[in-house]
């Protein structure tokens, strides 16, 4: 169900920011059950960086703030750079290829939002 109280030109962003963070949750805790940790260390450290500024890009929006687009601006890069970490890896982690997607139609989505709001 929508949220009622977000702005409805920002519905679509903070559904891609929810299902980005949540898809970045996931694959860091994959990440940490992979065979080589370490070597997973900065998909895990970006995972978790992209699932934090979603989950807040998305209390900014839902609540109207005047700062909604600049936190979702932020977004947008740190969902790049995520997306960027698990594509290296998403040819033989489905978790990391799912993330990588999930990053790009989320940094999609908040560029879309931030274009409206300017």
């Amino acid at each position: 169900m929508a949220n009622q109280l977000a702005p409805q030109n920002y519905q679509d962003c903070i559904d891609a920011c929810q299902n980005c963070a949540v898809a970045c949750d996931a694959c860091a805790q994959a990440c940490l059950q992979e065979e080589d940790v370490k070597m997973m260390a900065r998909c895990i450290e970006l995972d978790r960086d992209c699932a934090k500024l979603c989950y807040t890009a998305v209390t900014f929006m839902a609540s109207g703030s005047q700062f909604a687009h600049q936190v979702c601006e932020l977004c947008a890069q740190v969902c790049d750079a995520c997306a960027e970490e698990c594509e290296q890896h998403a040819a033989h982690m489905d978790h990391c290829r799912q993330c990588a997607e999930a990053c790009r139609r989320c940094a999609e989505a908040c560029r879309s939002m931030v274009s409206m709001a300017a």
